[in-house]
């Protein structure tokens, strides 16, 4: 369910419990070109809504902001419960959230976001309350 999160804003919560390793969701939406995304962002940025992509390689990115799945709601940990992998499905490329420990119902999902590291005026804070928190998501 979604619901409002201490991490940041609303977030992604379990509804039964999760053993490690089971696929939790698949991260949908519109797959555009990774030279689009700039532009998409502004655009969202312009007109005050949340942008939510996810980065499958290079060349594309999925964007949940408009047409997405739950899973766009899931926040970033230092310390996080789930993994995200792309995965190849009749000759397209998915990216599924996997369960990297037993997650208890109630939980709030996360993962690493693993965003590049940017010079320190540029950095985003974390405040994800991890016990070994990076203070920073890039």
């Amino acid at each position: 369910r979604v619901s409002s999160s201490a991490i940041h804003g609303r977030g992604l919560f379990c509804k039964r419990n999760i053993e490690a390793g089971e696929m939790v969701i698949e991260y949908s939406g519109i797959v555009v070109r990774s030279v689009l995304t700039d532009k998409r962002e502004k655009f969202y940025d312009s007109k005050g809504i949340g942008c939510y992509m996810f980065r499958i390689d290079e060349a594309e990115v999925v964007d949940a902001t408009m047409h997405g799945s739950a899973a766009r709601f899931i926040n970033h940990s230092c310390e996080p419960n789930c993994y995200s992998r792309v995965i190849h499905v009749e000759g397209h490329k998915r990216i599924v959230i996997f369960a990297l420990r037993r997650i208890l119902r109630g939980e709030e999902l996360t993962y690493d976001y693993k965003f590049p590291i940017e010079e320190p005026a540029a950095k985003l804070p974390c405040n994800c309350g991890a016990r070994r928190c990076r203070r920073f998501l890039n």
